[in-house]
Order: structure tokens, then C-alpha cells, then sequence
């Protein structure tokens, strides 16, 4: 067997000739290809590994794709199967920036805002979810060290609210350039998701259950007293076919990510309830909304272990259309409304369909035990 003197070899993109001892020269030849394959083996291994290793990333520059929907929980994206648009997309809303987000771009900045609504008290509309956290975790998450695992021990309750405002884009401005507020989520009335914070932020959006909740505004013009006077008429036309919802001019309908969306209430009827001892009247919310809320309801619920898939109820297995006790809300872990936490409001509305939305989202979570209230599921569970 003739040996080449210098046999070039590929490492990587490039030749390079492996040198050939003078003794394998003169070597028998079988023996020689032998010797001389663990040599080359010898060199050709580390620039496999660094090259190997550098073939496990895209290159530079790739853009990274996005199906569109997902969320955010300390950094890590997380998919819904629903239309998500974040703070960091065109066309979302950014609760991070200090600026109002609607009006003169000159007059945004924080100075001018403050002077011209006194309301706005801070530059920011979120905090630190610190309450439950120890110094040294504090001192860790500060500068945007919180993982997933930390998270999932601080956050159990999710807070459904109904904005009043009617449309998503409409209730940002109230929250962002008059209120100094935030929630993570809103919901419009075409059932797209807007996501304004990660949600290892502390949104301000329901008082004493910011620090442990994640919390979503859904497009809905509210509940009135059934006596009280109300703008029902201008957002909710009926005719032959059904109840249509019919955004008011000085509204606008720019902000709604569908092209053309018209629409409905998922039942054509006001309905009314009691909540919070007084009787209200409000529509429901559209369909798109709540087949988009079932699907982040289970999404949380399933990155949150401790948000348990369920509604405040009573001991005969009944909604508590009311504000909680502070035991009961100390204890509480799970989905609730805002009126379960303050005596002053009364969203999401009797129009609300908790049945729906928490036996939807157990469907998608594989649990297909009917819901029950905890001493009977306990019971059941005995059987």
C-alpha cells in the first residue's frame, strides 16, 4: 500500500494535510493504515466537536418564527392555540413604557402627563411581586432574575374583569394615560389577546390580589343596575336575526385586529343577576371572546399549578356572587371575578359564564371529572 507523504483531510469547511511520521513510512502497510486512521481520529475529533457544537444553533442573524400565540411568563414563551399579540408586536399595547400611549407624542413624556392628570402618581404601572418573597429572592428578581419555578410558587389566582371601556384599545388608554394601571391580559371583542407585561410583573389591576394574580380585562361595556340608566341601547342593536354589537362612533372600531369584524352576544337577551346584593342587567360576552379565554384559562392553569381550575363557591356548590371573606380569599386558589376581592365592583357581570369557561378548560386540561365544589370532589374522590 503506498502511504501519501501529507494526506490532506477535511476538518470542518477546510483541508488540512496530516503530516505522516517518517517510521510509518517504512511500516507494513496494513499495519500502517491501522496507525495511521487512530492519528487522524486523533486530530479530527475536536474540531468535529466545535463544529458539531456550532451546528446545534441557527446562523447569525436567523430570525427565530412565532406562531402568534403565545404568552410570556418570565421570559419563556408559552403556547395558547389562541391569537395572542404582545406588548413587543405591532400593534400591542406596552405597559413597560413610562409615556401615555394615545394623544400628542410631544406632550407623553412622564412630566407633561403628570402635570396634566394628577392621577398619574408614578411613572410606573406595575411593581414587584415581593410580598411573599424573601430578601434574598428579592434581591435576585429585582433586575429580572425570576424563572418560572419561583413564579409558579407566588401566583394562584387569576382575576376576570370586564373593562367598561368596551374595546381593548379603549381600555389601554383609560389604564395606561389616565389611571396609572395595568393588567397582563385584555381581551377584545374579536377574541384577540393582548398581553401588556410579562407576568412576573405585578400588574395594578385588583388591589390586594395583585401581588399573587395574573389578571385580564375582557371588552365588555359592564352591568348597570337594572334601574339605573345605562348605554346598553348605544352598543347592542336587535333586530330580526339577533342582537348585534355596535361600537359607537366616537369608540372607533381601528383598534380591532379582525378587518370587518361585526359582532354578537353569545345570548341575544341582557341578562341580569345579582351581584354583590344589587340586581344588574348586562350583555354577554361575543363567543370568539370566551372560546379565546377557555384557551388561556387552561393554559395557565396548567403553567401555574397552583391557579386550580375552579370558581369561588358555596357549600351547595353555587357561584358566590359576592365579595369574599378574608379567610376565604386567604384561602383561595383558583379563577375568580373581581367582585370576589372588593365590595366596589361587580365584574365580570352575572352575564359571566363561569360553567362554560372553567368546564371548557378542564376539557383541554383532560380532566374529565364534572366540576364540584371542594367537599364533594373531595367525596368523589373517595369513592
Amino acid at each position: 500500500m503506498f502511504v501519501h507523504e501529507n494526506p490532506p483531510i477535511l476538518i470542518g469547511n477546510s483541508l488540512t494535510k496530516l503530516r505522516i511520521p517518517r517510521s510509518l513510512r517504512n511500516m507494513n502497510p496494513l499495519r500502517a493504515r491501522g496507525v495511521l486512521r487512530l492519528r487522524t481520529a486523533a486530530v479530527l475529533l475536536p474540531g468535529l466537536l466545535i463544529w458539531g457544537g456550532c451546528a446545534g444553533f441557527p446562523g447569525p442573524g436567523t430570525p427565530e418564527p412565532r406562531r402568534g400565540d403565545e404568552i410570556v411568563a418570565a421570559g419563556q414563551f408559552i403556547h395558547t392555540g389562541t391569537r395572542v399579540v404582545l406588548w413587543m408586536d405591532p400593534g400591542g399595547y406596552d405597559a413597560y413604557r413610562v409615556q401615555r400611549r394615545f394623544g400628542p407624542f410631544e406632550k407623553s413624556g412622564w412630566q407633561d402627563s403628570h402635570e396634566e392628570d394628577k392621577d398619574l402618581s408614578t411613572p410606573n404601572r406595575y411593581g414587584l411581586r415581593g410580598r411573599t418573597l424573601t430578601p434574598a429572592e428579592i434581591e435576585r428578581v429585582r433586575g429580572g432574575g425570576w424563572d418560572l419555578p419561583l413564579l409558579q410558587k407566588v401566583v394562584d389566582q387569576f382575576v376576570i374583569h370586564f373593562d367598561v371601556s368596551g374595546t381593548s384599545r379603549r381600555c389601554f388608554q383609560t389604564l395606561q394615560d389616565s389611571r396609572g394601571l395595568s393588567v397582563h391580559f385584555m381581551l377584545d371583542v374579536d377574541g384577540t389577546i393582548y398581553q401588556t407585561l410579562d407576568l412576573k410583573e405585578c400588574a395594578w389591576h385588583a388591589t390586594i390580589s395583585n401581588n399573587r394574580s395574573i389578571g385580564i380585562e375582557i371588552a365588555n361595556v359592564g352591568a348597570y343596575g337594572v334601574d339605573e340608566k345605562n348605554p346598553l341601547d348605544k352598543w347592542y342593536k336587535k333586530d330580526a336575526e339577533g342582537t348585534t354589537l355596535t361600537i359607537p362612533d366616537a369608540f372607533g372600531v381601528e383598534g380591532i385586529r379582525t378587518p370587518g369584524f361585526v359582532g354578537h352576544p353569545a345570548r341575544p337577551d341582557p341578562i341580569e343577576g345579582n351581584i354583590q346584593g344589587k340586581d344588574v342587567v348586562q350583555y354577554d360576552f361575543t363567543p370568539q371572546q370566551y372560546r379565546a379565554l377557555i384557551k388561556l384559562t387552561a393554559t395557565l392553569c396548567q403553567v401555574f399549578p397552583r391557579i386550580t381550575c375552579q370558581y369561588p363557591v358555596d357549600a351547595e356548590g353555587k357561584l358566590i356572587p359576592h365579595k369574599l371573606t378574608p379567610e376565604q380569599w386567604r384561602d383561595y386558589h383558583g379563577v375568580l371575578g373581581h367582585y370576589h376581592i372588593q365590595t366596589d365592583k361587580d365584574d365580570p357581570g352575572p352575564a359571566f359564564q363561569w360553567d362554560y369557561v372553567i368546564g371548557g378548560a378542564r376539557r383541554i386540561l383532560g380532566e374529565t371529572r364534572a366540576f364540584l365544589p371542594p367537599h364533594q370532589a373531595a367525596e368523589a374522590g373517595r369513592d
